[in-house]
């Protein structure tokens, strides 16, 4: 019988540690080849963690909300045979064999005395807190017994104003030296006067807007929000502080994008075993017109405009437990329709089974939300940070229409829907919004009703 250790596996290039939100397995449990163990979470996406080999769950080796870097065994499996990862039983007996050099008796209480006093200490909890944290800050945090109202205070210095790593130890070094000259500089009060307090430099952090108290009547549900609820909540509210959104509304004429989506859906998934639906050509119009307006295709990272240089569209997709995730399309203005469809297909599905991969929601340039498919007409969406535009799809609605010909005008039933374009005033003004989004609908007005695929 070997030993089997089961690590935490990369998760993508930015993606260096992650929080364990549920074990699959007990110990004890039989587990085959590919199933999966343990779940974890990070900041972008949510995952279940397989084994690697047939065998029998010996050990765990951390708890549920604990924290774990990439790289570090979570699990050791029982296993017949030997394969890579098995840990070496006789290396360990030696270890254990090992006896531990003699600690002197003062040395010994001084630790123990500080073991207790941390155990006492009130662990700090900043799920209340409306701020992102990542779990790296929070558990150095919580090491350091920084509370709650200090790392509120911190200023941070990462994406979207997050506490990072650096900002953290910056403060526990600027705490210790603060603290060290206070008690150093105090001077000894004389014989006969009084004690009078210094006193309190003004806090940094800005005062929070007081929440107001909602009332909890008899029979009312309480639901806390999801870990990926306060996410997209943070997420919400540092969007609408940080853009100045205006919104620009076409409507489009669809007709022929519908009759031509009629007339070769079924050949289409027949051929390719792939649906066709409109996602992949509205997905293809916008790539177009991000290719005519680059300016569109930008961030801004303080004074400064940064170009991208690809195409990466975000497609917004609603979960099965009502919350959103937004998967990536890369390079979009190199797909061919085919391709387009097949992506589409392939990320919406990972994403309703909780499957995407951490680089499969990162680097977009421009996002893309389908409102229509829950009947809305059109929308107000909020810009995914830090991109500075985000197009929403309204339903496409039988509606009658003038239709202007070489013999005159008539009215007919048409196929049409709205565009809303939400963009960052800052940078984006209202003739370049307006230009972009009529170049999408001009590009799907124009559809080739006999295009081949």
């Amino acid at each position: 019988m070997s030993k089997f250790e089961l690590k935490l596996p990369q998760m993508g290039e930015s993606v260096a540690e992650a929080t364990l939100t549920n074990w699959l397995k007990e110990v004890g449990d039989t587990i085959e080849m590919d199933e999966a163990v343990f779940e974890i979470a990070t900041d972008k996406v949510d995952s279940e963690v397989p084994s690697e080999v047939d065998g029998v769950l010996l050990e765990k080796r951390f708890d549920v909300d604990e924290v774990i870097k990439v790289g570090e065994v979570v699990a050791v499996i029982q296993i017949e045979g030997d394969v890579d990862n098995v840990m070496d039983d006789t290396a360990e007996e030696e270890v254990v064999e090992e006896e531990p050099a003699e600690m002197p008796a003062k040395e010994l209480e001084t630790q123990m005395a500080s073991v207790k006093e941390s155990v006492s200490a009130p662990v700090p909890d900043f799920s209340s807190s409306e701020r992102f944290y990542s779990p790296l800050v929070k558990n150095i945090a919580k090491e350091e017994n920084v509370s709650m109202d200090e790392l509120e205070a911190i200023a941070g210095t990462g994406k979207e104003g997050r506490v990072t790593k650096n900002d953290i130890m910056a403060y526990l070094e600027s705490r210790s030296n603060g603290s060290q000259e206070q008690v150093e500089s105090k001077p000894q009060p004389e014989a006969g006067k009084e004690k009078v307090a210094a006193p309190e430099p003004p806090k940094q952090a800005p005062e929070k807007p007081k929440e107001s108290k909602v009332q909890v009547g008899a029979g009312d549900e309480v639901i806390p929000l999801t870990r990926m609820g306060k996410l997209i909540a943070h997420h919400m509210i540092e969007s609408v502080s940080t853009s100045a959104h205006v919104q620009s509304f076409v409507e489009v004429d669809v007709t022929n994008v519908v009759n031509w989506r009629n007339k070769v859906k079924n050949a289409f998934q027949e051929r390719e075993g792939e649906k066709l639906t409109f996602t992949p050509i509205f997905m293809e119009a916008v790539a177009m017109a991000l290719k005519k307006y680059p300016m569109i295709n930008i961030s801004l990272d303080g004074d400064k405009v940064i170009k991208k240089k690809n195409i990466n569209l975000g497609m917004a997709a609603a979960l099965p437990d009502g919350n959103l995730i937004v998967p990536v399309i890369k390079n979009a203005d190199q797909l061919n329709l085919v391709g387009m469809a097949k992506t589409v297909n392939d990320l919406a599905s990972r994403a309703r089974n909780n499957q995407l991969k951490p680089d499969e929601i990162k680097d977009g340039t421009y996002t893309v939300t389908n409102v229509g498919s829950f009947g809305s007409v059109f929308g107000t969406p909020i810009i995914n940070q830090p991109q500075v535009g985000i197009l929403a799809l309204g339903a496409i609605r039988k509606m009658p229409s003038v239709i202007e010909t070489d013999q005159g005008e008539y009215i007919g039933i048409r196929s049409k829907m709205y565009l809303s374009h939400s963009y960052d005033h800052r940078v984006v003004n209202g003739a370049l919004g307006g230009m972009f989004v009529k170049a999408v609908a001009d590009y799907l007005e124009a559809w080739d009703t006999n295009r081949e695929i």
